[in-house]
């Protein structure tokens, strides 16, 4: 039982993280009706950002991580800038466009900081917790804790603020949106930024629980990205439920199946998908093609 429910929390630590990855996934097509194929290499080039402030530069966990989410949304910034001309225009060259900007970024990284990788070192140095006998690690709770006041802090935003409201407006209809004065090419820039903010932040935090390398993108960009379909592509809510969900599953076939973890994860995703093709909360369509 305690073994079950230390995986358990293991499972929500880094379900928290693919969480974060699909909310970013969601935002952008929710507001643009557009798969942003280079959010996983954001997530990597902010990994390796955060950890470089981080173990380099000697800045703070928090600054570093602060600093990366910064560089990030920068980079998601200039991405949408170059696609918005093809917006509304040519949707196909828009995706082809993103996938270019990944094995750019890819390829950046690469150049930056070579092939190798690095451990990231738990900023928690503290022991483990004891509740009721389940050993919790500190930093799992410092994970979960972070990705609650992030989804917290998106869902006030986008409920509370003139320019969250300005991105539903345009998410539920774009010509309408324009025809009363929103700049959609704003609010788009904006998503692009806030899900750039997301990876990065997905990434920084994932960097001492995984290995940091040129190839983390592509591990947490799939799974991320099936998070967001499980739960409803375009549904925050439903991201967090997705990727709650990945993580849960993927730490239970870890411990049982071990090399097959992945086959195992993906077959139960596959198998949910089959049952409910538009995810727990996928009423939503968006397309702009």
């Amino acid at each position: 039982m305690q073994e079950t429910l230390q995986t358990l929390v293991g499972g929500l630590s880094l379900g928290a993280v693919y969480a974060l990855v699909a909310m970013g996934f969601s935002l952008v097509y929710r507001t643009m009706g557009l798969v942003n194929f280079a959010h996983a290499d954001i997530a990597m080039i902010g990994a390796y950002a955060a950890s470089t402030f981080y173990l380099t530069s000697k800045l703070p966990f928090a600054v570093a991580m602060l600093v990366a989410i910064a560089v990030t949304a920068a980079i998601g910034l200039v991405i949408e800038r170059v696609l918005r001309p093809l917006e509304n225009k040519d949707f196909d060259l828009m995706l082809i466009g993103t996938i270019g900007f990944g094995i750019v970024l890819q390829a950046v990284a690469i150049l930056i900081w070579g092939t190798t990788g690095r451990a990231v070192p738990s900023p928690l140095r503290s022991a483990p917790l004891d509740l009721f006998g389940v050993r919790v690690r500190t930093y799992d709770l410092l994970v979960m804790g972070v990705a609650a006041l992030a989804v917290i802090t998106l869902a006030w935003f986008l409920a509370r603020t003139k320019r969250g409201a300005a991105m539903q407006a345009v998410a539920m209809d774009h010509e309408a949106a324009t025809a009363v004065g929103i700049n959609v090419g704003r609010s788009n820039a904006l998503a692009f930024a806030i899900g750039a903010g997301l990876a990065a932040l997905a990434g920084g935090l994932v960097g001492p629980m995984l290995y940091v390398d040129a190839s983390l993108g592509g591990a947490l960009g799939i799974k991320g990205f099936a998070a967001a379909m499980l739960g409803g592509f375009g549904s925050i809510p439903g991201a967090v439920v997705g990727g709650l969900a990945i993580g849960v599953l993927d730490s239970y076939a870890a411990g049982h199946f071990q090399g097959y973890s992945v086959l195992v994860t993906f077959l139960v995703f596959t198998v949910a998908i089959m049952i409910r093709p538009t995810g727990v909360f996928g009423e939503r369509t968006v397309s702009r093609a």
